[in-house]
């Protein structure tokens, strides 16, 4: 409500304050201040306000009014005792019916009346409303919007919910009118509660069924005493512990050919790493902090370069040993430079110097989604640069290609203990569960995005321990007679005549 010559301020004690509405208080006040400190848009005058805040009730609405008109917080009509100030007009809104109500008594006085709500056809009833005027031109552009829309994705039968009051019959009337002259037909009209007494309730609150109070969403992640993290976690900890066991299957049969034959310290080193793969997964599960989220992605990172170095170096061990036969320079150099050792330290150090960019750049950390799950907050690690862990996973998925690639080409060299194929085909299960993960990863939402991330860690990685060590183990303990030396020796003399 504006005045000449006023700065005063009224604040009405608050029975329910509409948090949206505090939006236009402030650009009002803003504006009022801009006005009053530049001296060349109104010199000689300052503008003051009144702000009250007024209950929705029709009783509430005039004895606001009232007060302001009288200056006196009582009944008294037909006076006045604000002797310094004269107000020039009244600004009111959003609500239609607060409006109309405050219009009737206002136009007694010949007060000028502002709305600045939507446009209403019977606010502008010039007849009914002699004083007030409507900032919002008429809105016939929403209805022909909305009909536009419909045509545009071919909708030709489709119902409408709109407000029960008169502000819905009309538009109701203005969108059958716009829709009948484009064929469109109504399924059904369904007319909803007042929507003036709506308030929308904050983030950390939900809405009840009867939707007449905000209730506190509850604060939730990936328990390890859930039914989905109890499992996760026993199957990381029961595959940790089948390769634990059979790396001390390897280490008490290592002098024999099976062991031996495929290099066994990078079996042993698969096979570690493969422990620790496992058990990363368990990172994912319990309250996030900062350390468990840099952990999580640096340690699946890097634990993975190494695994799938591994084998690339068994594949290209495979490799040297059936070529050694009639070395070429560029085999030559491999096996006097011993190369093979090299792959996994330098691989690793690059996914490392990725992961420190990553750290340095815009890490991971700890977030919360609110709108996943109804009635819940969410807690989880927000992967910070999406740009840096698509890098991570696609150096990853670079190496599986290179290791299947090496595989896949000494798939036929003659060896009853050749891996080859097994390394082919751990790669290709390896390359599918990871490209499989990502639409997956990006079409879900909470503890469900978690859990894939924690399954496609623990699928991959037993793909590897299957393949790879599985038919050794099956050599070991049920085909003892094909592991023995002469075997070997048989295979490679017709290798060499094969590749003779």
């Amino acid at each position: 409500m504006l005045s000449k010559s006023s700065s005063y301020i009224f604040l009405y004690p608050l029975y329910r304050y509409k948090f949206k509405n505090y939006q236009f208080v402030l650009a009002l006040v803003f504006a009022i201040e801009e006005i009053n400190r530049n001296p060349h848009l109104l010199p000689n005058t300052s503008l003051g306000f009144d702000l009250h805040n007024i209950p929705f009730s029709e009783k509430n609405t005039l004895m606001n009014a009232f007060i302001w008109l009288t200056g006196v917080n009582g009944d008294i009509v037909n006076y006045n005792c604000k002797l310094e100030q004269k107000s020039a007009a009244a600004l009111t809104g959003t609500s239609f019916a607060i409006s109309a109500h405050m219009g009737t008594l206002l136009q007694l006085y010949k007060i000028p009346q502002l709305t600045f709500g939507p446009f209403d056809s019977i606010l502008g009833d010039r007849a009914q409303f002699t004083s007030l005027y409507q900032m919002a031109p008429k809105d016939t552009y929403l209805p022909r919007g909305i009909v536009s829309l419909m045509l545009h994705f071919k909708w030709s039968w489709v119902g409408l919910l709109l407000t029960d009051d008169h502000r819905g019959m009309q538009i109701l009337s203005d969108l059958k009118e716009e829709m009948k002259k484009n064929r469109v037909c109504v399924a059904f009209v369904e007319l909803i509660s007042d929507m003036d007494h709506c308030v929308k309730c904050p983030e950390s609150h939900y809405a009840n069924t009867e939707r007449n109070h905000c209730l506190q969403k509850t604060v939730t992640f990936l328990h390890f005493e859930d039914p989905l993290g109890m499992a996760l976690s026993s199957t990381a900890l029961c595959f940790s512990a089948i390769t634990a066991t059979v790396l001390g299957i390897f280490v008490k049969h290592r002098d024999t050919p099976i062991v031996k034959a495929n290099n066994r310290a990078l079996s042993y080193i698969l096979l570690i790493t493969l422990i620790i793969c496992f058990l990363s997964s368990l990172l994912f599960i319990g309250q996030p902090n900062t350390a468990t989220c840099i952990l999580q992605q640096t340690t699946f990172g890097i634990v993975f370069t190494v695994a799938l170095s591994t084998v690339l170096a068994k594949a290209l061990t495979v490799v040297i040993a059936f070529k050694v036969t009639f070395p070429g320079k560029w085999m030559r150099w491999l096996m006097i430079s011993r190369a093979t050792n090299y792959i996994i330290p330098i691989f690793t150090l690059l996914q490392i110097i990725l992961c420190g960019i990553w750290l340095g750049t815009s890490p991971p950390f700890v977030d919360q989604d609110s709108h996943a799950q109804h009635g819940h907050i969410i807690i989880l690690c927000n992967k910070g640069s999406a740009i840096a862990f698509h890098c991570v996973l696609g150096y990853l998925c670079s190496l599986a290609i290179g290791s299947y690639i090496m595989a896949f080409l000494s798939r036929n060299l003659p060896d009853k203990f050749n891996e080859a194929k097994f390394l082919t085909f751990s790669m290709l299960v390896f390359f599918s569960v990871w490209v499989t993960f990502l639409p997956v990863y990006h079409s879900t939402k909470g503890t469900i995005m978690v859990a894939m991330e924690i399954f496609s860690i623990l699928s991959s990685s037993a793909a590897l321990l299957g393949f790879i060590f599985a038919p050794k183990c099956y050599i070991i303990f049920l085909k003892p007679d094909k592991n023995v030396l002469h075997g070997i020796r048989d295979n490679s003399h017709r290798g060499r005549n094969y590749l003779n």
